[in-house]
């Protein structure tokens, strides 16, 4: 990417999102679906913010693994806007890419109105894209999948560009003064997690390792960072893609006796918590909840008034962002509900 064409990027994807927030009321309550049950529906009330167009079925499907915090943060986000706009939410997700893609073939079975999909492996989705576009669904991306969801074909796409993050994460080590990074990538195969690594050994002025764990196996996480840490004392920085794997990697960096920080990507609450006592420098935030909201809310757009944000040609950015102590109370208390 033309690193001097990034400022006038980013103000006009800057510019989509604050179109795209104006054009949404945010539900004073919010309800729920899973695999198919219906949301609960609080009837008819367009003066108290929720839409009085006819119930539509929208299916969001993520790519999320068990236990995974972030992700509840992307659903409640989607949630929201579901309940809002008089929509049936149907979540469902699998870590699996070719499970995923039957996740998807579901949905288009069910003659949902509208598809909501992340593409971390893009490669197994492709063919049942194609069949939902077929079957005249449309398809929006969210999360992972920035610079593949135009060639998929996809009417929108909502997240951060992972290789400017990346990249941006490199610089910020610099200021820092880190010499040594060790990059850890939690789930081999996804390509927003190796675009981040990418970003970073771009930008970062010193050495970067890169090494790949288990990401749903974390003792196994702990014991192999804590193994590269013994082995290699000039490590001098950690950098994690996940919340729970950067505060994983905190105690393995204690048990093998190690100096090296610790920065990752992606906030939630712990995450918070461990930025406000020290034990994580600073962490990445591209803002979840914003991408399920965001997702849903443009599908409910485009079935109701025709719109769809960025043209076909550019994503909606919902970061990053860095959080650290010096901003840390701006985001502490929505981070504690779980929309941050």
């Amino acid at each position: 990417m033309n690193r001097r064409s990034r400022p006038s990027k980013t103000r006009r994807t800057a510019a989509l999102v604050a179109a795209a927030a104006a054009t949404v009321l945010l539900a004073a309550g919010c309800s729920s679906s899973s695999g198919g049950k219906k949301a609960e529906d609080s009837g008819g009330a367009a003066a108290a913010g929720k839409a009085d167009t006819p119930r539509i079925k929208v299916a969001l499907i993520t790519h999320a693994g068990p236990g995974q915090a972030f992700w509840d943060t992307v659903r409640k986000g989607a949630e929201v806007a579901a309940a809002k706009d008089n929509i049936q939410l149907l979540y469902s997700s699998d870590p699996n890419a070719g499970n995923q893609a039957n996740l998807v073939q579901n949905a288009i079975d069910q003659k949902v109105a509208g598809i909501a999909v992340t593409l971390a492996k893009p490669d197994a989705l492709k063919g049942v894209i194609v069949k939902a576009k077929a079957a005249g669904i449309p398809v929006v991306g969210l999360n992972s999948g920035t610079d593949t969801w135009k060639s998929l074909g996809l009417l929108e796409f909502f997240g951060q560009n992972e290789s400017v993050a990346g990249e941006s994460f490199g610089e910020k080590l610099n200021a820092l003064g880190a010499k040594h990074t060790l990059c850890v990538v939690h789930e081999q195969g996804n390509v927003g997690l190796q675009a981040r690594c990418d970003g970073i050994k771009k930008t970062f002025k010193g050495k970067t390792d890169v090494i790949y764990v288990n990401g749903t196996d974390m003792p196994s996480v702990k014991s192999t960072i804590t193994a590269k840490l013994q082995q290699d004392h000039s490590i001098d920085e950690v950098a994690t893609l996940y919340g729970a794997i950067g505060l994983t990697a905190v105690e393995s960096a204690k048990d093998a006796g190690s100096k090296a920080k610790v920065a990752t990507f992606d906030l939630d609450k712990q995450v918070v918590a461990a930025i406000k006592d020290g034990q994580l420098q600073f962490a990445v935030d591209q803002q979840p909840y914003l991408q399920g909201y965001l997702a849903i809310d443009s599908l409910w757009l485009y079935k109701n008034n025709g719109n769809y944000m960025g043209g076909g040609q550019e994503p909606v950015l919902t970061g990053p962002a860095f959080v650290d102590k010096s901003n840390i109370a701006a985001v502490e208390e929505y981070a504690a509900k779980g929309t941050r």
